[in-house]
This record gives C-alpha cells, structure tokens and sequence, in this order.
C-alpha cells in the first residue's frame, strides 16, 4: 500500500512535474525517501530553500508549467517565503510542500512549531494544512489546479507523521486547461469610440503581451501608436517592432515616458505597471486585463476590458478607423531613436574605469540568441533594461515585482535545469551574490554550466543612488568584498576577474565560451548614475543637498569621481 508522499510523487509525475527543489530534513523523509523509491522525479538539493523557491519561480516562468519546491518543518518551509512571494507576484505556478512538525504536537509550542498556513497565506493562492490522510488526494489535486488556473502559489502544510500514512488512493492527472475570454461588444464599443475620436494614442504594453505580439503590432498600425513598454514586458514587445519608443518607469528612459505623457488616450496592453508618477494626468485611459481585478488599480480608467490580449485585440480591431495621423507616431520614434543613441553613447570603454554599461554592451554582443537572462534586482536591472537586446527568442526574467536581492543565481538553477541546452546568463550584484553565495556550490553539485556576471562595485549601488536623489549621504551601503574569481575558483568553478576595460571584450568571449559553470568578477564604476527617465524638482533639490552634505562631510572626493564618472552624460 502507497504513503501519501508516495501518492503526491506519483500524481505529481502523472501531471508533468520532473523536479522538486529543496533540503531534506526529518519532517520531509516521507516525500524524499518518495522520490527515491519511485525514481521518477528528480530531487534537486538547494543550499537554502529561499534558493529553492526562486529556482521553482523561473523553472516555472520559463516552461509556462506547474513547478514544485519543499521545505522542512519550521525553519525550513519558513526559509520559501521569500522565493514563493516572488512567484507570486510574478503570477507564476508553484506548488510548495511545507512539512509540519508531528500532528499530536501541533498546538503545544514544540520544537520548530510554527503556524504555516497563516505564514503562508499572502503568498498564495491557496493554502491548506492536511491533518488526516484521507484528505491528500483531494487537497493535492485541488492545490495543483488553484496554482495552474489562478497562475499563483499553492501550499499543502503536511506533517511528517501524515506523509509516511499509508493510503489507497491512486495518482491522478492533473493538467492546464485552454480557453478564450472576450469582452462584451458593449465595452469593445465603447472604446472603440474613445479610441476613434483622438489622434494621439500610446500603447503601454507588459507581461500580458506574451504570445500576442501580431496582435499587438497590427493594433498599433492601425492607431499609428507607439509602443511604450513595462519592464516585464520587454521580452515580449521590444523585438522586431517598428513602434517600439523604450521603456518607461523608474528604470525606464526619457522616450518612453514622452511617448505616455503627451498621449491623449492611454491603451494599456497587459500592463501593471505600479507607478502612479508615469502615467498620463489628463489622458483618457483604456485598459485590457484578464484579470478585471487589476484594472484601474494605478490609475483611473475610462474604459476595462476583460479579456486576453490576443483576443480582445482581435475582436477590437475590426471596430477601429484606419485614419489617425501618424505625426505622434512619428515624434515618439524619433526621440526614441536619439535617446538610443545617447544611451549607447555611455557604453563605451574607459581608460579609468569599467562603467556597467560597456559590460551589459559587451554580454549583449556576445551572448546566444535564445539566451535567458536573470539579472538581480538592482542596478544590474537598470543595465540589463538598457542594453540587453530581445529577439524573440531571448528571455528576462527576474524579481521584477517583488523586487528581491538574490535573485539572479537562484533562478538561473531553475532556469537551467528547465532549458539545459540554453545559455543561462546570471547577472549578479555584488550584494545578491554574497546574499546567496552558497548557491554557487549548488550550481556545482547540480553540473549547471550558468555562466555568472558580477558586477562588483563595492557597494549596494542602487541604494547609494536613491539615497543621492534623496540629498541623503551613502551610508551603510559599502561591501568589502572578496575577489568573486578566486571564491569560484574554490567551488569548481571557472573564475575570471577583470578590472580594466581593455581586458573585457576577450574576458568575455572566454567566460560565455568556457563548456561548464563559469564566474565573470568585474569591478564596475561604483559612482555611476542610472538617471531616472524624467528628473523631479524634488530630485535635482536631492542631488543637491547630496553634494553639500558630501562636502561637509568630509568626503568631497566622492563628487568629484561622481563627475569623473558622469560627466559625459550632461554633453
């Protein structure tokens, strides 16, 4: 007769799942010894179950498809919030097994007792502790299908005791399903009409683009709109689109917050970007979602439309004039093509530094075209942003909603370990790196060949800026660090360290062509200045105070390697 672990391994086997992410522990020897009996699922040890999660968020991300992680009782299913609160809020699949401690001594205060489905509960779509065996079966099938069909996390509290139960149910089957949803011809009327009676439309387009991308680009043909795109929604808009004008929000740059501010109708295409500032004040808003819940929530809409993207742009299409004037079109792409050419313009070899651009530059050039590439949150974001090129085939991914550090090697394991014939590019900071060193070593155990960038600049980068554009003085914000190369060196992984530039293009060609795991260590400018797409009074007073504070300080050396650095930004 099975166990309930033997049940879950054999109905997660049956739906598809090839892989758990996770450490074992006691409360977990049901499911591990599970996976080992069966052999059908691959259990894939983690160095920290924050890892754990993160790796099942981007396997998940990049196979479209339910992934799974575990952690043991206490400490350890406590140690998956992080990763799962990122899957989360990338509205990605993941089911989390959370081991409990012993069912007779839930409730007494016991060794690692904690409460885990209310410590759960904000990180999920579903949540719910099993205390009898009979339970799992149906529990199991509805978690998997709360996480698939919500697109979110979904957590099973077992104890351990429950785990090694023996029961009769047999494994079940447990698939996706497809559907179209399309808004009522009533609302596609309607902004239909708003849509016909203006003559500068813009289009910000995210996520929800995926998968619509013919759609997209006929839709703003025939509203001769440019296209402004959110940080998620880069892999998904950029390429191959001739009304393409950058990237807006706080990582974003000046052409994409143009193209939005000077619209009189604002469509929003699968888009949640979060920042009220950038949005139009006085534009008329249309928006598309599937998920209705969404819409209006950063700014106020004039017209929702519930659908699918793909969809909803097909049945809006036929009811839309082919006769607005392509001059605000034709604005947007040209400042977009001189913005361009100003950011290309900072990357570019130095004689005194190596500035993160010319590095993004250079991995850029260099790198696959079917690349994945996951930076970590930070100034590695505004770089990849920036300077990474998609193609269609490329894919960014990253902690673009939750916005945590350490995210960039943690999902580069679940990334590689769905696509082992790609090129997984990590692009780590210094600070997420050492957050989640140990992970190297799972790299290593796994034979991962993830190919690491450090950008290494001795500091918590973005923050120093924020704190710049606040008037406040950096402080607290320096690492000393070790040199990365040598401490990959130690783990079985090729280590190179570069610390001038005219010793990047051949380092680089080296490390993205070394057959295995590979740790690029380059020490960056640490005072350069991803600026802000439109810069606030309140800002340029921040920068201000900033530079007084500095020099009363005592650290005026500070300014001026700030306008060594930067100064070729303000020709």
């Amino acid at each position: 007769m099975p166990t309930v672990a033997r049940n879950i391994v054999d109905t997660l086997h049956a739906s598809g799942v090839e892989r758990i992410y996770g450490i074992s522990g006691d409360s977990l020897n049901g499911l591990t010894d599970a996976l080992r009996a069966a052999g059908t699922i691959e259990w894939i040890p983690t160095r920290h179950e924050e890892a754990a999660a993160f790796a099942a968020s981007a396997e998940s991300q990049v196979t479209g498809e339910l992934a799974v992680c575990a952690g043991s009782c206490g400490p350890g299913n406590l140690h998956l919030i992080n990763g799962l609160f990122d899957a989360q809020r990338s509205r990605t699949p993941v089911l989390a097994i959370a081991a409990h401690i012993p069912s007779e001594e839930i409730g007494s205060t016991y060794f690692q007792e904690t409460h885990p489905q209310e410590l759960f509960r904000e990180c999920s779509v579903y949540v719910e502790h099993v205390s009898h065996a009979d339970q799992m079966p149906r529990l199991l099938r509805v978690a998997m299908r709360e996480a698939i069909e919500k697109r979110g996390v979904a957590v099973l509290v077992i104890p351990g005791d429950v785990a090694l139960a023996d029961i009769t149910a047999a494994a079940e089957t447990i698939l996706p399903t497809t559907s179209r949803v399309i808004p009522a011809e009533t609302d596609l009327d309607r902004a239909a009409e708003v849509l016909n009676t203006c003559e500068r439309v813009t289009i910000l387009a995210g996520a929800g683009t995926a998968g619509a991308h013919t759609e997209m680009l006929a839709i703003a043909e025939r509203l001769q709109a440019p296209i402004v795109h959110a940080l998620r929604g880069k892999e998904h808009v950029e390429w191959g689109n001739p009304y393409d004008v950058g990237m807006t929000g706080l990582l974003g740059f000046s052409s994409g917050y143009r193209a939005m501010d000077v619209c009189e109708t604002l469509l929003v295409l699968g888009s949640d970007l979060p920042y009220q500032q950038f949005y139009p004040e006085h534009a008329k808003v249309v928006q598309v979602d599937i998920r209705g819940s969404q819409i209006g929530r950063r700014t106020p809409v004039d017209v929702a439309l519930v659908g699918t993207v793909k969809d909803t742009v097909d049945a809006l299409l036929p009811k839309l004039d082919a006769n607005h004037s392509s001059k605000h079109l034709k604005d947007s792409t040209e400042h977009y093509t001189k913005t361009r050419k100003d950011l290309d313009a900072l990357a570019t070899p130095s004689r005194r530094t190596i500035h993160p651009q010319y590095l993004t530059k250079l991995i850029n050039e260099a790198a696959d075209d079917d690349a994945i590439f996951l930076p970590d949150v930070g100034s590695p974001v505004v770089w990849a942003c920036r300077y990474l090129t998609m193609n269609g085939k490329r894919r960014l991914l990253g902690s673009f909603s939750h916005g945590s550090m350490a995210n960039a090697i943690s999902q580069g394991i679940g990334a590689q370990m769905a696509e082992p014939e790609k090129q997984v590019i990590a692009l780590a900071g210094d600070g997420g790196l050492a957050m989640l060193m140990g992970e190297l070593l799972t790299i290593t155990q796994n034979e991962l060949p993830i190919k690491t960038v450090v950008y290494n600049n001795s500091s918590l980068n973005f923050v120093e800026v924020e704190m710049k554009a606040a008037g406040i003085v950096n402080y607290g914000t320096e690492l000393k660090n070790p040199n990365f190369a040598k401490v990959a060196e130690a783990m079985d992984i090729k280590g190179i360290r570069v610390e001038k530039s005219e010793d990047l293009p051949a380092a680089v060609e080296e490390f993205l062509a070394h057959d295995g795991p590979a740790l690029l260590d380059v020490v960056t400018e640490r005072q350069e200045l991803s600026m802000p797409p439109t810069i606030t009074a309140e800002q340029a007073k921040g920068f201000t105070l900033y530079a007084v504070r500095t020099v009363l300080s005592g650290r005026g050396d500070e300014l001026v390697d700030l306008a060594k650095t930067n100064f070729r930004q303000l020709l």
